[in-house]
């Protein structure tokens, strides 16, 4: 049956909020600045709902994904349920479309290119076939199977570099000095000419497994795990691919900066008063929220294939997730000025 112009619209949700993300955080910048330094309360609760409907963004379009995964979809509905899983990245893809724009000397306003974006891909998903897909089975193929452990295997190897590089942050509660003197014991290893061009690679890898994946997936009716599991995973694909282009060729390869705690919160404006650079906080946030959720979200499957049972796999998965997000708000508290 086809789709009813009601329902279309429906599906435009989640680009809708990405189109308007960069707004929201333009309404946090005006809140925040005043020509006399204090910020009346009003302005402050202003301020406050604008970051956080920015950080929740991405939160509509993995909540509009689940909604759209309840059954085998269309064509249209699953150009649209693909849609919503890229939603999910527009804090990383908006900062990538900052530093690339910046990298190409194109003197265009990124908002105008983001919003530009947002509609060509959504009325891709509106103008295309309407013709129904046949229903394919939920089992894992075999040569997927293969892709998804190898995945995990890589992942394993690459959470030792994430181990180190969270912490190196956490430890910035304490102090730039403290997080600079552990991470010029950490470069000594993960930057020497043998293990940087591995981990580069394998986080490329990890980028084109994911992205495999998640085609496969999103094509198949899901529970709110796998849902999750997928649009977390998208969201990682694109923070590394921004990290990677921010850190290596924009920082180092071209301006020659150095990627230390200065360049991380934005001194000396800092990540809050920059126009530009309050972009990086839902970015950063998310980023560390969403790999630590995604790897309780691999941890659970594992689990569960080894004979666990359900519930108390579904009970370290939340409380992965509660861990994530306290490891997030304190990285971010550290990299905006709090000190312990």
């Amino acid at each position: 049956m086809a789709n009813t112009a009601a329902e279309k619209l429906r599906s435009m949700v989640p680009a809708a909020g990405a189109m308007a993300y960069p707004f929201l955080l333009d309404g946090f910048h005006l809140a925040v600045s005043s020509a006399s330094g204090q910020l009346p309360p009003g302005r402050m609760v202003l301020a406050a709902l604008c970051l956080l409907a920015a950080t929740a963004a991405p939160l509509l379009g993995l909540a509009c994904a689940y909604w759209m995964t309840k059954r085998a979809p269309s064509s249209f509905e699953l150009r649209a349920r693909r849609l919503a899983y890229l939603s999910i990245a527009a804090p990383p893809l908006f900062v990538l479309t900052g530093v690339a724009l910046g990298l190409l000397h194109i003197p265009v306003s990124d908002e105008l290119v983001w919003v530009a974006g947002w509609l060509a891909a959504s009325l891709c998903v509106l103008l295309g076939s309407e013709q129904q897909r046949p229903a394919k089975s939920a089992a894992i193929a075999p040569s997927i199977a293969r892709w998804r452990v190898t995945h995990g295997v890589a992942a394993a190897v690459i959470l030792l570099y994430v181990a180190f590089h969270l912490t190196n942050h956490l430890l910035g509660l304490l102090g730039p000095e403290v997080h600079g003197a552990v991470m010029k014991i950490g470069r000594t290893v993960y930057r020497s000419s043998v293990i940087e061009p591995i981990l580069v690679a394998l986080m490329l890898f990890q980028v084109a497994v994911g992205a495999r994946l998640a085609w496969r997936w999103s094509a198949l009716p899901a529970d709110a795990y796998r849902v999750f599991q997928i649009g977390s995973g998208v969201y990682l694909a694109a923070f590394i691919v921004t990290h990677l282009n921010s850190a290596l060729v924009s920082a180092r390869a071209v301006h020659h900066i150095d990627t230390n705690w200065d360049w991380a919160s934005g001194a000396p404006t800092g990540l809050i008063h920059d126009a530009w650079s309050i972009r990086l906080v839902p970015h950063y946030a998310l980023g560390v929220f969403f790999v630590l959720a995604h790897l309780a979200s691999g941890l659970r499957g594992v689990l569960i294939a080894h004979g666990t049972a359900t519930t108390i796999a579904n009970r370290i998965w939340v409380t992965g997730l509660a861990g994530g997000a306290m490891v997030a708000v304190a990285i971010m508290s550290g990299l905006c000025g709090v000190r312990i």
